[in-house]
């Protein structure tokens, strides 16, 4: 899960880099997926080099990413005013919606993970 967890906030960090820059570096709030992603990649990082706290450092990564989910979620209410063209920010949009899939498919991949521990732990 460590270089899941290192991939996805890779991903995220990109998510955020670019759209600060497609700003024109004006909205600093486009740096939201990076701030999670950072998060995910440091927790990451820390499960490959100390493995006795991988359980609660994942924790605490598959939290970070149900916020991010459920921060970033709404987004996909507004798709029919980015494909109108009638959206005031449609590449912010866009970008939550970037973040609410990633964040999604990472946090299913989580409780996946967590799932498969634990019958591997009862059948010991």
């Amino acid at each position: 899960m460590a270089k899941n967890s290192i991939f996805f906030g890779l991903l995220l960090i990109i998510v955020g880099v670019v759209g600060y820059l497609h700003t024109g570096m004006q909205h600093p709030t486009a740096l939201i997926p990076a701030a999670i992603g950072v998060i995910l990649f440091l927790c990451g990082i820390v499960v490959l080099f100390n493995a006795n706290l991988r359980k609660h450092v994942m924790h605490v990564a598959a939290l970070v990413a149900l916020l991010g989910f459920g921060g970033t979620v709404a987004a996909y209410f507004h798709i029919p005013e980015v494909i109108n063209h009638t959206a005031k920010f449609p590449d912010a949009i866009i970008a939550k919606c970037v973040t609410a899939l990633l964040c999604l498919i990472f946090l299913i991949l989580c409780i996946r993970s967590f799932i498969a521990a634990r019958r591997a732990r009862l059948a010991a």
